[in-house]
């Protein structure tokens, strides 16, 4: 690979065998500013990121610092930069244009945009569009090399796991959440024995009408003293331990649908229904014990052939034959064919959502019709289903990963620093 250093010393060379131009006008090369290892930062390198950063610190209405500070740090994030795509390329880590599309499409999507509009938008303002996604490109690509790499040096012991679940922070990142709707019928400070029984009675007439079917959002618009009224009573996600006592404690009873009858506190009456729940000590996941066979098309079978076959195999099945004795001759998994196309128990996030779909709509001891995936054409088979609990190993697992988060900032400061010290730096005055 000719790098940037040795294509300016070809530049160098041709240029001065040429003969002079009296009247050519004298442009300056662009200087090196940095020699890292065997690449080099130029000087144009230099100036453009030190303009991005200029742009990006106005934006946020950042004082800037003197030139001279500002040109030490961004040539040192330009060093650091440059030594991780080195790393990247010896470790074999690139981003396809697929992952660069994709991750662009997301951007689009977010400022509500097609891709073809973000393009033009950024064009409109002034942007180089190549440039912009060769920016992007390089912020993947680093993402994915200190990923790659620091993920690999961090260790999570099960006294590390058993010790955060134990503490105060752990039970808190732990706790269950809940999606809630509030209703609120509220009772002044000092109120007489007639208030306080007529909003009760205000508040059980609510309850009854929402067990015989009622729009609790409605509901809330309508009747709700509280201030998200206007929300349909939408009070998002929260722990019960983020309520007064006597309301968290309500909170806990119910299940995904369920509503509180009033619950009395200082405020008034207050009527809850969850929405949703997530976390927690007890996590019931459906799951199913499902078999496949799977085919793909090679060089030697086109997609229409993969697809006869697939109908065929389906047909055999219908007709009796032994789908995990088809799955050992015919699938295309090794991992699952060797096993009668057994996958064992799985759960929704696990399969690919094409799979899901039609496993879910599959009745226990049905096959599916074949159906096509992005790894090919599928027949499933549904064995069994079960609720089980999976609560404990969720919140290990949960624990594990923000043990790992905290571990991954010092870890990778470390790794950076590393990878600094045992390169060759030389940095032009």
């Amino acid at each position: 690979m000719i790098t940037k250093l040795l294509q300016l010393i070809v530049a160098c060379t041709i240029l001065l065998q040429m003969p002079p131009l009296a009247s050519a006008a004298v442009e300056p090369l662009d200087q090196v500013v940095a020699v890292v290892n065997e690449d080099v930062i130029l000087q144009s390198e230099l100036e453009e990121r030190i303009q991005i950063v200029k742009e990006q610190l106005a934006a946020r209405n950042t004082r800037l610092p003197s030139d001279e500070i500002m040109r030490s740090q961004v040539l040192e994030r330009l060093i650091v930069e440059n030594l991780q795509r080195q790393v990247a390329i010896v470790r074999g880590i690139r981003i396809s244009d697929s992952q660069l599309n994709a991750a662009l499409g997301n951007i689009a999507a977010q400022n509500k945009m097609t891709l073809d509009q973000f393009r033009d938008a950024l064009i409109a303002e002034g942007r180089d569009y190549q440039a912009v996604r060769e920016q992007i490109k390089n912020e993947m690509l680093i993402r994915n090399v200190q990923q790659n790499v620091v993920n690999r040096r961090i260790r999570v012991s099960d006294q590390e796991v058993k010790n955060f679940l134990a503490s105060e922070t752990g039970q808190e990142n732990t706790a269950a959440q809940y999606l809630l709707s509030h209703i609120l019928i509220s009772i002044p400070a000092r109120a007489a024995p007639e208030m306080i029984k007529a909003a009760k009675a205000k508040a059980l007439k609510i309850y009854q009408e929402l067990q015989d079917g009622a729009s609790f959002n409605e509901l809330a618009i309508a009747q709700s003293d509280a201030q998200n009224a206007l929300q349909g009573g939408d009070l998002g996600w929260r722990a019960a331990s983020e309520l007064p006592a006597e309301l968290g404690d309500a909170i806990r009873a119910l299940e995904p649908g369920q509503i509180s009858k009033p619950i009395r506190a200082p405020s008034g009456f207050h009527l809850f229904q969850v929405r949703d729940k997530k976390g927690g000590a007890v996590q019931l996941v459906e799951q199913t014990k499902v078999r496949h066979i799977l085919l793909k098309p090679s060089e030697i079978r086109t997609e229409q052939q993969t697809e006869r076959e697939i109908q065929n195999l389906y047909r055999r099945v219908l007709q009796g034959e032994s789908f995990a004795t088809l799955a050992k001759d015919y699938s295309d998994d090794p991992g699952s064919g060797s096993e009668g196309g057994s996958l064992g128990w799985t759960q929704n996030g696990q399969m690919v959502p094409e799979f899901e779909q039609v496993m879910n709509n599959t009745p226990v001891k049905g096959v599916s019709e074949p159906f096509e995936s992005r790894f090919g054409w599928h027949i499933l088979e549904v064995e069994e289903r079960r609720t089980v609990d999976m609560g404990e190993e969720m919140q290990e697992n949960q624990a594990r990963s923000i043990i790992a988060k905290r571990k991954f900032d010092e870890e990778l400061t470390n790794w950076l620093r590393e990878l600094r010290s045992q390169a060759y730096i030389d940095i032009k005055e």
